[in-house]
């Protein structure tokens, strides 16, 4: 794909747009695989990683599944897919690797803030809950990933692991926990800013701040001609190139549309803005030192998962507590109010109605979220810390998401929650759309991109050596393979600067 330069030689081999976590991710995979690579990334804001991947706008969790719920929903038999769970645990420490091969390499030095250790709890109360919790944790430690969860319901043992989220219950109140001390918590912002200062330092790599790509489309002779405005002096381009990624979050879908690949026919967006509870008392953000998750009440959507999340933002501890939904018809915090109509084409007219219609208690949600008064909110944040005082809080905006819309089976529309990748079919193009838990799983993503978009290369001896490299477990399963999970896992947290487990993967499975 890279080797014609005849026709544009000036030009770059390969156009990001976006500078978040998913173009920085695929940048620097790109320039380890191919050094001689030409990338040029278009970035509409000043500045990296503002939108998505900022830590005010991202969960941030290290999503790894180990405590949230709504990835091991419950069957109609009563018993637990933890499907989704393994898969997201082993992306997330397939993301450990890279990182951590960048660092031994002397490629990043990544700020210590980058990723912190930090305990993941999940939290329920009442019969039913609890006895959900009780089967995820016997379903969830059937799989080594997740051996070490502990699971309790003793009310002093819960004290111990959350003091906030115990004080002033009642003694006989039915609560169960479970807990991974081998968590973290990722400031997604640091790390793409970083990666792509390295990038920008890596030569052939030049990156446009302030610059909107506006139309892209497919040339006969199978480039992609893509027109920017520089938004500071007005000036306009066009730029040609073999192969588009577009990484812009709320903003790939427009874009993707704008492509016409026939792959994206169908696909539409539902925006979903966010806030968060700020705690501005020291001493209470000191008393909590954990990620607990709890479950959506009946009815509401899995995005609605609350959570009371010890936070490392730029070397400073903080606790948040939400999210809380809301709409808006922008697909990104700096975006347009027409983004939603413009979206609205007649190939995606149908399953966007079609979704709608489906999802009315989605909606309901919505407008209930919008209309709270700031009593409502601290009543949710009461369920998990029963003694929060309204003056210790503030209302932070974080980021909008744009759930994926797309054809189902009948021509309906179905209402994604999660990540998804549309590519076209000749590999030239690909966009990412959806949320959570994208950023903590970037790079087996962009693994995923490669074996679609550069299935010749990626078969490649001198490929597949530095994949391999790259990613020690590449080409094979965490899932699967109980001694290599313990092994990179060592590696990783020596090299991350991350508490280690405490025994070899060898004391792990009961071998010595």
């Amino acid at each position: 794909m890279f080797s014609d330069k005849t026709k544009y030689p000036e030009n770059p081999d390969v156009v990001l747009i976006g500078a978040g976590i998913m173009s920085a991710t695929l940048g620097m995979m790109l320039k380890e695989l191919q050094p001689d690579l030409k990338i040029e990334i278009f970035e509409r804001l000043d500045i990296a990683a503002a939108e998505s991947s900022d830590a005010w706008n991202n969960a941030g969790t290290g999503h790894s599944a180990f405590c949230e719920l709504n990835y091991t929903p419950e069957r109609p038999d009563g018993s637990i897919d933890t499907s989704k769970a393994v898969r997201i645990a082993e992306a997330f420490e397939v993301s450990k690797q890279f990182w951590s091969y960048l660092i031994e390499k002397n490629q990043v030095k990544l700020p210590d803030f980058f990723i912190n250790s930090i305990p993941h709890i999940s939290f329920v109360w009442g019969d039913a809950n609890v006895r959900f919790l009780q089967k995820r944790y016997e379903a969830l430690t059937q799989c080594h990933l997740f051996k070490g969860m502990q699971y309790s319901e003793d009310q002093q043992q819960l004290k111990e692991w959350m003091p906030l989220v115990m004080e002033g219950r009642k003694p006989d109140e039915k609560v169960a926990g479970t807990r991974m001390d081998i968590g973290t918590d990722v400031n997604f912002g640091a790390l793409t800013r970083r990666l792509l200062m390295r990038l920008n330092e890596a030569g052939n790599v030049t990156q446009h701040f302030g610059h909107e790509v506006r139309k892209l489309r497919k040339t006969s002779s199978g480039y992609w001609q893509i027109k920017v405005k520089d938004l500071h002096t007005g000036e306009k381009r066009k730029v040609f190139t073999k192969f588009v990624f577009i990484g812009a979050g709320g903003g790939s879908l427009p874009l993707l549309l704008k492509s016409d690949i026939p792959e994206g026919d169908g696909y539409g967006g539902f925006p979903v803005s966010g806030q968060w509870l700020r705690c501005t008392n020291p001493d209470i953000i000191e008393k909590h030192k954990a990620k607990v998750y709890g479950k959506a009440s009946v009815g509401s959507p899995p995005m609605s998962v609350p959570h009371l999340d010890s936070r490392f933002i730029n070397g400073k501890k903080e606790l948040l507590f939400g999210p809380y939904a809301g709409f808006s018809t922008k697909f990104l915090k700096k975006g347009s109010f027409l983004d939603l109509a413009l979206s609205i084409r007649p190939d995606n007219l149908r399953p966007m109605i079609s979704a709608g219609i489906k999802n009315i208690p989605l909606t309901q949600y919505l407008i209930n979220q919008v209309r709270q008064e700031p009593e409502d909110r601290l009543a949710a944040l009461r369920n998990y810390y029963p003694n929060a005082r309204d003056e210790d809080w503030e209302l932070e905006i974080a980021g909008q998401r744009v759930q994926v819309i797309k054809k189902g089976p009948n021509g309906g529309g179905v209402l994604e929650f999660g990540t998804e990748m549309v590519s076209a079919s000749d590999g030239s193009l690909a966009a990412l759309l959806g949320a959570s838990p994208g950023a903590s799983t970037a790079v087996s993503i962009m693994v995923e991109l490669l074996e679609r978009c550069f299935p010749e290369q990626v078969s490649s001896e001198e490929w597949q050596r530095k994949l391999k490299k790259m990613i020690p477990s590449y080409g094979e399963s965490l899932a699967e393979n109980e001694e290599l999970l313990y092994s990179v896992r060592e590696w990783t947290s020596a090299t991350l600067g991350l508490p280690r487990i405490g025994l070899n993967y060898k004391q792990q499975a009961g071998q010595v």
